[in-house]
């Protein structure tokens, strides 16, 4: 099946029931998860529908402490398969001693988020994210799935909004990400994330808005 065959098939589903056929039409499915301030959405909806998934966490070491307790706490309450994905040791001490993020901050998130993840991206046939296409200019024309790089991209939210997203943790009574009611509303790593309001926090007056990972 192409992907304009698959978008014109999962527009009408609703998140939860894109996930279920997803299972159907694909085998090796790929899930990362960033467990940021709406990433528990998808979270739930994998635990109860394909609780064996693996999770990719990108652990690229810059994470706020924050983050680390909320992956924690998510991944013990929907007993989630997590697994954490770290880049080169020693290309990571450079970022870290290089200070790269202030610099070259495209060179920090290749070495730390990029790198990592090309390294198993060729044994699955479909990577799933939560993108929403509110978020940025780029994610906007996204579609529920999107050709890329060799592999098929998965965005079952990306046609929901945040508020939609954000009732229904709430509805679940699903724990928030600590740093959202202190107004971050997208954390990323500690030294490119301040608060603001959608994603304007990321990369504060660089021109960057993605780390990488999802632009190709």
């Amino acid at each position: 099946m192409n992907v304009d065959a698959l978008n014109e098939k999962y527009y009408p589903l609703s998140p939860e029931e894109r996930i279920r056929e997803l299972y159907n039409d694909f085998n090796k499915v790929l899930y990362t998860s960033s467990f940021g301030t709406t990433a528990a959405y998808l979270l739930y909806q994998f635990s109860k529908i394909h609780p064996d998934q693996q999770i990719y966490f990108l652990e690229t070491t810059y994470h706020f402490p924050e983050t680390l307790e909320y992956k924690a706490e998510l991944t013990r309450l929907l007993k989630l398969n997590v697994t954490e994905l770290k880049g080169d040791k020693e290309r990571n001490q450079f970022t870290r001693t290089d200070q790269t993020w202030k610099k070259d901050p495209d060179l920090c998130c290749s070495v730390n988020k990029v790198e990592p993840l090309e390294k198993i991206k060729n044994g699955y046939e479909v990577w799933v994210s939560g993108l929403m296409g509110s978020q940025t200019k780029h994610r906007k024309d996204l579609k529920i799935f999107q050709e890329g790089d060799g592999l098929l991209k998965f965005y079952p939210i990306i046609d929901q909004t945040e508020e939609q997203i954000n009732t229904f943790i709430l509805e679940q009574n699903l724990p928030e990400h600590p740093l959202k009611s202190k107004g971050y509303n997208s954390v990323g790593c500690i030294h490119c994330t301040v608060q603001g309001r959608a994603r304007e926090g990321r990369w504060v007056n660089k021109s960057k808005s993605e780390c990488g990972i999802h632009l190709k």
